[in-house]
């Protein structure tokens, strides 16, 4: 596999974990640590995936590409949903900074990264190595979901208490488009 094949591929995986991003940047009112926590676990989890779908071969693929997109929009709507529900539990009070909890990190980043398993099986079969594509895999990602939080940080002032409701609804959105996506 070249060097462009996997940085598109990177890319490609990476935008699911990009948009999560954008919106937990959304609500935070953080510092860079916490942004780099985020860009961490997703571009972590980014490069374990296909390591794990590699190791686990023919044996899961089937079982996974059918139950994948369940498990990722089940993933992304409870956080969602829980991001709309705290929303209206403290409309008005002032935030000092809004961290995610290791568990929803650990959600988010299962929920943005079950695609790179099903490419880690697919590496299997091809018989790539793996080295070169989950350290790109793990890089792109990092950098992708560090600007996201920037991103949505920047925007996320604009509109204050709301963006949680907004960042919810899209984790909701991206739930159901990679469910559909999957489907059809």
């Amino acid at each position: 596999m070249d060097l462009l094949s996997i940085l598109l591929l990177a890319v490609g995986l990476a935008m699911d974990a990009f948009s999560v991003s954008i919106t937990r940047g959304l609500s935070m009112r953080c510092d860079i640590k916490h942004a780099l926590t985020i860009a961490l676990f997703f571009g972590g989890f980014q490069a374990l995936m296909p390591v794990l779908g590699w190791a686990s071969g023919r044996q899961l693929a089937s079982f996974m590409s059918q139950w994948a997109p369940w498990v990722a929009f089940i993933l992304l709507f409870l956080i969602g949903a829980k991001m709309i529900y705290e929303s209206f539990q403290h409309p008005d009070e002032e935030e000092v900074c809004e961290i995610l909890s290791l568990r929803e990190l650990l959600f988010l980043s299962v929920a943005t990264s079950i695609d790179a398993f099903a490419v880690g099986v697919t590496f299997a079969f091809l018989n790539i190595s793996l080295l070169q594509p989950i350290i790109i895999i793990g890089v792109v990602t990092f950098l992708l979901s560090l600007v996201g939080v920037y991103i949505g940080k920047q925007v996320g002032h604009l509109f204050e208490s709301k963006m949680e409701i907004v960042g919810g609804v899209i984790l909701i959105a991206i739930g159901f488009k990679i469910l559909l996506e999957n489907l059809l």
